[in-house]
């Protein structure tokens, strides 16, 4: 996941840049990090723990300048320190350079052993820094030149924001598997950023999606953009998953509305439904607009019977399953005057690890529901996502080692149905081709 925001030619751009980490909150938890360029020198400024925890108005005025980048972690490759956060900032030939990565490389062992042997030395445990040290050691004369060197040799899923003294680098992949847009602010600035909701708070107008293969660069003081088209030949794959459960559902990722899908996937599994229930319960927040749609189709009525605190962050992104377990209760307490003796289809986004449903399960029980039928607006989810998703181990995957009965005996549920990956792929539309690593195994990603 992570989120990644940039601003250029803007008053207080930092400030700017910390409300665009605010609003994509939901896509990193762990820690938070600025760098804002001013008087061609970078000051970066980062922690663990949420953006409103890190920052504080003294620190932002410290942040001063016309061009600021940040990143809110949520860590598929390093550990949980706070050297592990983001941006990393670092002074080489060319003079001063700040980067923010989205995504994961694949091969950041191979490179990271190869920049080792050529006598790199490490101070983070991330990918992103592979990228530091590829630009840094490049012969070219010229910055665009030394990162198009690095993308040559890197391999994933990235959407990077790299940040000069004086220019900023918007990037994505090649097969556009994490999202990144731009938007221009109501004083004439640019802001590139993960989600389009960053866009809303800050009263930023949408103008389009950086392309996937598309390098963008913005220079402070000029209005123009820069556009290369750094790989001709482009297999434009957006994740699945940011419509499934990443991104937040006021969000238009490549054109399409994240709360309309959802619902639409909602409506999808209510096409296939046999179950007479009392009532659809969704899982909140993620399974909302799915219970709405699936709710809108089956005519049964929908009720928000499991209410969730939310001052508890989100269980999935959580470093360990201890913590997991216990922030199911602390998140999510069922009603149990709507749910006695009723008959109910609860609808998730996915099951990963089957331990969120289960506990979950056991709460609606407690409370009296008499039947529980567990509907999922996903596929099954039987491979790792090598491409920044917190599911490393095939282990950890309880469909991947459990068939549809052998997940529905351990949650507990009278009965149990995903969507088909096709289902799936109809319900977000069939315009254009997605990464649906998860769910059928095909890394393509070479």
């Amino acid at each position: 996941m992570c989120a990644v925001v940039g601003v250029i030619n803007s008053a207080n751009a930092a400030k700017t840049v910390y409300y665009g980490l605010f609003a994509m909150q939901h896509r990193g938890q762990e820690a938070s990090g600025i760098s804002a360029s001013f008087n061609h020198h970078i000051k970066t400024y980062k922690n663990q723990g949420l953006v409103s925890d890190i920052f504080n108005n003294e620190i932002l005025n410290s942040l001063q300048g016309l061009m600021a980048i940040g990143h809110n972690r949520y860590s598929t490759a390093g550990s949980k320190e706070s050297k592990d956060a983001q941006p990393i900032a670092a002074n080489y030939l060319l003079g001063e350079i700040s980067v923010a990565h989205n995504g994961n490389l694949i091969n950041k062992d191979e490179v990271r052993d190869h920049l080792i042997k050529e006598g790199a030395i490490f101070h983070t445990n991330m990918d992103t820094e592979n990228i530091i040290h590829l630009i840094a050691r490049s012969k070219e004369n010229l910055l665009k030149d030394r990162i198009l060197e690095a993308l040559n040799i890197i391999k994933g899923a990235y959407c990077l924001l790299i940040m000069s003294r004086s220019k900023l680098f918007a990037i994505r992949d090649k097969f556009g598997i994490r999202p990144l847009s731009i938007g221009m602010l109501e004083d004439g600035g640019y802001i590139v950023a993960s989600e389009s909701c960053a866009f809303d708070l800050v009263g930023a107008k949408f103008i389009r999606d950086v392309r996937p293969g598309e390098m963008v660069i913005f220079e402070e003081g000029s209005d123009k953009i820069e556009s290369y088209q750094i790989f001709k030949e482009c297999d434009p794959r957006i994740c699945a998953f940011e419509y499934i459960y990443f991104s937040r559902p006021d969000s238009v990722v490549e054109g399409k509305n994240v709360y309309e899908v959802r619902k639409n996937l909602g409506k999808t599994l209510a096409l296939k439904n046999k179950i007479k229930a009392d009532m659809i319960i969704p899982v909140p927040d993620s399974g909302v607009p799915a219970a709405l749609g699936f709710s809108n189709e089956s005519k049964i009525p929908f009720e928000m019977a499991i209410v969730r605190n939310h001052y508890v962050g989100r269980t999935f992104i959580e470093p360990t399953q201890e913590m997991r377990n216990l922030k199911v209760k602390l998140k999510l307490n069922p009603m149990s005057s709507v749910l006695k003796d009723k008959s109910v289809i609860v609808i998730d986004d996915s099951i990963v690890r089957g331990t969120t449903s289960k506990k979950i399960v056991e709460l609606l029980r407690q409370a009296g529901a008499r039947e529980i039928h567990f509907k999922i607006a996903a596929p099954e989810i039987k491979f790792p996502d090598i491409y920044g998703i917190d599911t490393p181990n095939k282990d950890e995957l309880i469909s991947f080692k459990s068939n549809i009965e052998e997940v529905r005996r351990y949650i507990g549920v009278d009965s149990l149905e995903f969507l088909e990956i096709d289902e799936l792929i109809e319900g977000i539309g069939r315009e254009r081709r997605y990464s649906l690593v998860s769910f059928d195994g095909d890394y393509f990603v070479k």
